[in-house]
C-alpha cells in the first residue's frame, strides 16, 4: 500500500499560539518532527532535519511530509470580523483518523451518545438528505441535513431542528456547518482537523467560528471538549481499528450516506493512511 498521497496533504500539527523557539516533539504518519519557532520567529517543523512546508491558518500550523500540489483549503467564514474564532485544543485519541473523521459525519448516533444534548433517544430518526462530491472543489458534500437537537450549541436556549451541511475538503479533515440560535439565516461553523501521528492515533484539532456574543470562550471551550470526549469512547472501543474502504468489510444504511461518499473518495484518490482494504 503506498501512502505518498497522504504524504503529499496538509495537516494541522500545532495551535500557533502555543508554538515556541524551544519547540515541541510530536508525530506524523510515523514520522517523528519538532513543531515550534525558527531562529527570525518563523513557524518551522523539522523532520530528522528536512524542513518541512508549512501554512499558517485557522489558528494552526499546517504541514506536509510530502510536496502539496495544491494551497490548503480555505473557510470564508473564518475571515468574518464578526464571528469568535475558537481553538478549542487537541484529543489524542487512539483511533484510525479517518475514522475520527468518519465518527465527525455520523449523525445517526447524536441521540445515543449525546444524549439530551446534540440528541433524544425519543428522537433517533435520520431523515432523507443529499451528498455529493462536487467536481470544481473536489470535496464531499452533505446538504438539507435535519435533526432534533435538545441543545444544539453552548448559546442555545432549548431544543430546535437544527439544519447541518458538512464539507470534506481533505483526508482528515470535516467542515460542518450548522443553524446558529443567536443569528437565524447564518450558519455556525465546527471544523475537525485530524493529525495522524500513526495509522491507529491521532491528534484531533477541533476549531470553530461562531456568532456568539453571550457565551464566554472557556464556555465555548468546554462545550465541545464534553461533545468530543463522548465521542472518544466510541472511536477507541471501534473494531476494526482503520476504517474499512471495501464496502464488504460494513454493511451501511441509508444514514451512512455521508460516511459511504467519504469511503469512496478516500480509495479513488489513494487516501489509505489508517484505512484498511481487504479482511484481514
Amino acid at each position: 500500500m503506498s501512502d505518498q498521497a497522504m504524504r503529499d496533504a496538509w495537516f494541522p500539527v500545532g495551535l500557533l499560539s502555543g508554538l515556541t523557539r524551544a519547540g515541541t516533539a510530536s508525530m506524523l504518519m510515523g514520522e517523528d518532527i519538532t513543531v515550534g519557532l525558527d531562529d527570525t520567529g518563523a513557524p518551522s517543523v523539522d523532520c530528522g532535519g528536512r524542513k518541512l512546508p508549512t501554512v499558517e491558518r485557522f489558528g494552526h500550523l499546517w504541514t506536509s511530509l510530502g510536496a502539496p500540489e495544491k494551497d490548503l483549503f480555505t473557510i470564508p467564514e473564518a475571515d468574518h470580523p464578526e464571528r469568535t474564532l475558537v481553538d478549542v485544543g487537541v484529543v489524542r485519541v487512539k483511533c484510525s483518523p479517518l475514522r475520527a473523521v468518519e465518527n465527525f459525519l455520523d449523525i445517526a448516533h447524536f441521540p445515543f451518545v449525546h444524549t439530551d444534548i446534540l440528541g433524544e433517544e425519543d428522537h433517533p430518526e435520520v431523515n432523507n438528505y443529499k451528498v455529493e462530491v462536487r467536481k470544481d472543489e473536489d470535496e464531499v458534500w452533505a446538504t438539507k441535513v435535519e435533526f432534533y437537537q435538545p441543545q444544539a450549541a453552548a448559546s442555545a436556549g432549548g431544543g430546535i431542528i437544527t439544519e447541518y451541511m458538512y464539507r470534506v475538503p481533505a483526508p482528515t479533515c470535516s467542515v460542518l456547518y450548522k443553524t446558529c440560535p443567536p443569528r437565524p439565516g447564518e450558519w455556525d461553523v465546527i471544523c475537525l482537523f485530524v493529525q495522524p501521528l500513526t495509522e491507529e492515533l491521532c491528534d484531533v484539532w477541533p476549531w470553530m467560528a461562531l456568532f456568539d456574543d453571550t457565551s464566554t470562550i472557556t464556555d465555548l471551550i468546554h462545550f465541545q471538549q464534553l461533545i468530543f470526549l463522548q465521542d472518544r469512547s466510541i472511536l477507541e472501543n471501534q473494531i476494526p481499528k482503520k476504517l474499512p474502504l471495501d464496502p464488504a468489510l460494513e454493511t451501511p444504511t441509508r444514514a451512512d450516506l455521508t460516511s459511504v461518499a467519504y469511503r469512496r473518495w478516500l480509495k479513488r484518490h489513494d487516501y489509505t493512511y489508517g484505512a484498511q482494504l481487504v479482511a484481514e
